[in-house]
């Protein structure tokens, strides 16, 4: 794994050479810019950034129109600042690339798109559009102390919060405030590491990174705590500060052990800022009231309540043990799953589905787990197929893949698509806070599939490595019949 000090980014295919024009105007020089990048964009076969180039060449020419008429370029080619009433097109033109600059999330051109505003706020201060672009650009460079301030601005010239920009401030600022818990609890992990803060942190974290190679973990967190100390002290944004902390994190879970009770406290405040840093605080009007709880609010949720997980097998629908299951505090079913309450019980309180499939999304549940393995697939299908109202809570991105992003479990160590179950499973024993998990007709498919109707056409998948699974289980089980594993 590599480690490195700051917030990831994707370099751009065409970077920005600082060039300026020979005259004066700020808005001349960003055009001129505008038209470097447009040039360095031709024949890019990536439609984002194709779209980045037509933008610029509407831009371009609706200036170039401009130019053309003496009266206009006097005033564009100057320090005129009345040339967004006069052209209003060019303005809108800057805002427009601007917007699509910023969603392709590159380093520079992040950096140009703020150099619009720039010039934008120059001429015309309480443009709505420009703050909400800027906002939007600090929040993507996870400058989370600036975006703030820029969020702020844009309250302040608008009639109406119609965007949820009060939601994405308290967002950013209680994210910062859970960053500094982590802080706080990694400083009491390691005492040592406030002597070596004053160190630059370049070098304590390459100091960090040997340790960790030559197996001194304790060492590595040590000097990774120096390091994030001191970014944290020399006021790096929020954006380079969770990246680093992310890094530090990684290491720690690696081993997938459980936690003690301040190791819970830590991945509990992590997961929390993690969520808060990456989506507004507000409610969405697909979710239909519907709360979206990360790792600690799943955690409260099933602390110290029995838990069964039952199977989608033949040995569940011939069991009579519907009675049974439903005596448990919460019951768990998994994807197509179906309802013969003699044999299967009436209740469901978690439903555990692969984002991929579209059964059971309208049963009404207390809680919804999505699993996916790719986060942009992952949200695409909850954004298709939640049912408003259906759930009372969603899992956030912190609970889209237990065992690969909570666990860390590399495929290297783990190659095949770990099951719905397995993913649930595991994230149970990982809490740790059920006093009694029951496994109900887990015969790994032995007996066959027992699904919805319309399910039953799929096979049982290749994918899963259900032989391991269920090696994992049994090496954890406390008892096991014909019918239960019971691993509490």
């Amino acid at each position: 794994m590599q480690f490195r000090i700051g917030r990831p980014v994707r370099r751009a295919a065409a970077g920005v050479r600082k060039e300026s024009p020979r005259d004066g105007s700020d808005l001349a020089a960003r055009i001129h810019e505008c038209a470097v990048i447009g040039g360095q964009l031709a024949g890019n076969a990536d439609p984002q950034r194709q779209k980045l180039a037509e933008a610029i060449r509407t831009l371009t020419a609706a200036y170039a129109a401009a130019l053309s008429r003496p009266a206009d370029a006097e005033s564009l080619l100057s320090d005129d600042r009345s040339w967004p009433k006069s052209h209003p097109e060019i303005f809108d033109g800057l805002i427009q690339t601007g917007r699509i600059a910023a969603e392709l999330q590159t380093e520079d051109l992040l950096a140009f798109a703020l150099r619009i505003t720039d010039t934008l706020l120059a001429v015309r201060k309480d443009s709505r559009a420009t703050w909400r672009l800027r906002a939007r650009v600090l929040d993507l460079k996870g400058d989370d102390r600036a975006a703030v301030a820029a969020h702020e601005r844009y309250l302040q010239v608008c009639t109406l919060d119609d965007l949820g920009i009060g939601a994405r401030v308290t967002g950013l600022k209680r994210s910062r405030e859970r960053f500094t818990e982590c802080l706080h609890l990694l400083r009491e992990r390691n005492p040592r590491a406030a002597e070596q803060a004053g160190e630059p942190e370049a070098e304590l974290w390459s100091r960090a990174v040997a340790l960790r190679e030559a197996g001194d973990r304790a060492g590595a967190e040590e000097l990774m705590t120096a390091a994030l100390d001191a970014m944290e002290r020399a006021g790096r944004p929020l954006g380079e500060l969770s990246a680093t902390l992310t890094s530090l994190i990684d290491m720690l879970m690696e081993d997938g052990g459980v936690p003690g009770p301040r190791e819970t406290r830590l991945l509990d405040a992590y997961s929390e800022h993690r969520r808060l840093l990456r989506r507004e605080e507000t409610p969405e009007p697909l979710l239909g009231g519907s709360r979206v709880i990360g790792i600690s609010d799943f955690r409260n949720l099933i602390a110290g309540k029995s838990v069964c997980l039952v199977a989608n097998s033949n040995k569940v629908g011939e069991s009579r043990m519907g009675e049974e299951i439903d005596s448990y505090d919460l019951v768990v079913r998994f994807n197509s799953f179906r309802i013969d309450a003699a044999h299967t019980g009436r209740r469901t309180d978690i439903h555990a589905t692969i984002h991929k499939h579209n059964y059971n999304w309208d049963v009404p549940v207390q809680t919804r787990l999505v699993f996916g393995g790719k986060a942009g697939a992952w949200g695409t299908s909850l954004r298709r197929r939640l049912v408003p109202g259906a759930q009372t809570y969603i899992n956030d991105r912190t609970l889209r893949w237990p065992v690969r992003e909570v666990g860390k479990v590399s495929v290297k160590a783990w190659p095949s698509i770990p099951t719905s179950g397995f993913n649930m499973l595991w994230l149970l024993d990982f809490l740790d806070v059920s006093p009694r998990i029951d496994l109900i007709g887990f015969d790994f498919y032995a007996s066959g599939a027992y699904r919805l109707p319309d399910a039953m056409k799929h096979p049982i998948t290749a994918v899963h490595e259900y032989r391991r699974e269920r090696e994992w289980i049994m090496a954890r089980a406390r008892h096991s019949d014909e019918m239960r594993i019971a691993l509490r």
